[in-house]
């Protein structure tokens, strides 16, 4: 894991951004120390958030790209040796609807949901509102802890 912290806002933004994409990453150990450094909470709740939902809509389009057919090559691949993951993500969001998206911020769940709402094309603005419900009232919750802690 590259060390994101000496970067602050900027390491901040790209850890949610590879946290909320495909990649497993922890973004919380770089948002605790970017609250321990100093910085405002709502400012690191706001990059930490953008930067976790543009990685969601990463994934989100891959899942349209899947439904649509566009998408070839390592994806489908993976897809094709497991493809319980994809009926995963079929299931959940049939189980759930569009509101388990407040739940993408839930590790490796978090992705099926995601990735199930471009699969069944959940309607792009609806799918940000929620999906960034869920991620800002997480990171929210995660800084405003780390800055009572702290004393920040």
């Amino acid at each position: 894991m590259p060390d994101l912290v000496h970067l602050g806002l900027m390491g901040l933004f790209l850890a949610a951004f590879l946290a909320g994409s495909v990649l497993p990453f922890p973004s919380e150990g770089v948002l605790a120390a970017v609250v321990g450094q100093g910085q405002s909470v709502v400012l690191v709740v706001g990059v930490a958030t953008l930067g976790n939902v543009l990685g969601a809509i990463t994934l989100y389009g891959m899942g349209r790209g899947l439904e649509r057919g566009l998408l070839r090559g390592r994806l489908q691949r993976r897809l094709a040796k497991d493809p319980e993951r994809l009926e995963r993500a079929y299931d959940r969001i049939g189980r759930w609807g569009s509101w388990g998206l407040l739940l993408a911020w839930v590790p490796i769940v978090g992705d099926t949901f995601v990735l199930g709402a471009g699969l069944v094309r959940v309607h792009f603005w609806l799918f940000l509102v929620l999906v960034t419900l869920g991620k800002g009232g997480r990171y929210l919750l995660l800084a405003w802890t780390m800055a009572l802690a702290t004393g920040a």
